[in-house]
């Protein structure tokens, strides 16, 4: 049994936070930015993970960093500003998700049969922490897996469970999965589990930490919940993800106030008063858009800059990238200071590097051909 219990009297909850990736797949915006700073809706994205984990009664979180790791300090400090107590342990070499939890468990302060959630640092997701950390505390598990509900689980891990919950098996991507209950990325540890995984060396939880531990009879539960959940792993899922939070379909007490739940424009954004800004839209700090352009759930960072008449529709635009008049975005990602000359029309997934300048042309670009 349990014999300190979950951020339950008075305890206080420790969390372990996964933001050592490189976040290729989202290049070229996280060539100078961590997937995990992105700014989303307003604030980096794993504001959005961090006041939900506080709500939920975390007090202290270890993030476990190696890709541009000064940058997480640079933006939470020692997290008073979110009444949280944050630490940071850096990996020399990536170590995988269960290496990475083995590590910055050295700065752990619980003690061994306590439970500590471990959260991923590209994820949104809006089920009860809470909740899963007292369905950890009353199965007495060694861990607690949330997973989440999906349509099609070939691309996923799946994760069956017996009637009382307990998980069965680890099926990794299958052409017939046995259930469309996925691993959705967040569990609760008991601390003594986590100290049973080798340290000092690469080691994934999906292949071997949760299958050797089953196989040595160790309790794992998966606590089902279909609330919202968003693996933020491509330059699509960033922008529906931001645009998902601005329009209230995922809830986080970070996302700033909004233009009538249409829009959140930062300090110093200028949108021009025939300019459309909607659809869960953001526009960066000292953003501007300019007479009759059409920005629809898109994301422009700090300083970019969109000239008249553009439309741009489900794109990134980076910092200080500028859009010429005339252009269209359509599902495209512009990096930072990039320039986009008068005419181009760029659609279909394609991305354009910092600092690159397309000239003025009536030429239609798509990653798609």
């Amino acid at each position: 049994m349990l014999s300190r219990r979950c951020g339950r009297g008075g305890e206080r909850l420790e969390a372990i936070l996964l933001v050592g990736g490189q976040g290729t797949r989202l290049r070229p915006l996280t060539i100078s930015t961590p997937k995990p700073l992105l700014p989303t809706a307003g604030v980096p994205l794993l504001e959005h993970q961090l006041t939900r984990a506080r709500a939920a009664g975390v007090h202290r979180i270890v993030f476990a960093t190696s890709y541009r790791a000064e940058m997480f300090a640079d933006a939470f400090g020692d997290g008073s500003r979110l009444g949280l107590d944050i630490t940071y342990v850096t990996e020399d070499e990536p170590l995988g998700t269960a290496g990475a939890i083995r590590n910055a468990s050295a700065a752990l302060t619980c003690g061994p049969d306590a439970g500590v959630l471990v959260l991923n640092g590209d994820i949104l997701s809006g089920h009860d922490i809470a909740a899963q950390v007292a369905a950890h505390e009353k199965a007495e598990a060694d861990i607690t897996l949330h997973l989440t509900l999906v349509d099609d689980a070939r691309r996923y891990g799946s994760v069956p469970t017996d009637e009382a919950g307990r998980v069965i098996a680890f099926v990794e991507k299958s052409a017939n999965p046995p259930t469309n209950q996925i691993n959705a990325g967040c569990y609760v540890f008991r601390r003594s589990a986590i100290d049973q995984i080798p340290s000092d060396r690469v080691v994934s939880a999906e292949y071997e930490t949760f299958p050797e531990l089953l196989a040595a009879k160790a309790t794992i539960v998966g606590y089902v919940e279909a609330a919202y959940w968003l693996d933020v792993g491509t330059p699509a899922a960033f922008v529906q993800g931001s645009c998902d939070l601005v329009r209230g379909r995922m809830s986080s007490p970070a996302v700033p106030p909004t233009v009538d739940g249409r829009a959140v424009l930062l300090a110093g954004a200028e949108v021009a008063s025939d300019a459309i800004v909607s659809d869960g839209a953001t526009v960066g700090v000292g953003a501007r858009v300019e007479a009759g352009a059409t920005i629809e759930s898109s994301v422009l960072f700090d300083e970019a800059v969109v000239e008249a008449g553009v439309r741009v529709s489900r794109s990134v635009i980076g910092k200080r990238a500028r859009v010429c008049a005339g252009a269209m975005l359509d599902d495209a990602v512009i990096g930072d200071d990039a320039v986009v000359g008068p005419g181009n029309e760029l659609r279909g997934g394609l991305r354009l590097w910092p600092g690159v300048e397309l000239p003025a042309t009536a030429v239609r670009f798509s990653a798609d051909r």
